[in-house]
């Protein structure tokens, strides 16, 4: 199942209920960025496991790039945002399948 949230703030609401497997992130969400979703998500022992793709056109000189299972850079056609996913996710955690 795919949820997709409008900004920051709904994603962190839609944690609060619903654990995904992985998480699309974008750094430059409204409200409340991708760069504070994920410290939040850090912050909670039920999310801070979760595998975090970062998808962005935005600089990411000043990212930890190892805090996440992987940084794809935008423009990025579905098909291949899809199998990054899968790939990045599978490099994280072996055993989980999507």
């Amino acid at each position: 199942m795919v949820l997709d949230v409008e900004d920051g703030v709904a994603a962190l609401r839609t944690l609060e209920t619903h654990i995904p497997a992985a998480v699309v992130l974008d750094l430059a969400l409204p409200r409340l960025d991708g760069r504070d979703v994920h410290r939040e998500m850090q912050s909670h022992e039920d999310t801070r496991d979760i595998p975090v793709i970062i998808v962005t056109g935005h600089d990411t000189s000043d990212l930890n790039e190892k805090e996440f299972a992987c940084v794809l850079r935008k423009p990025l056609h579905p098909d291949r945002l899809v199998s990054a996913v899968q790939d990045c996710v599978k490099r994280q955690r072996p055993g989980l399948s999507l």
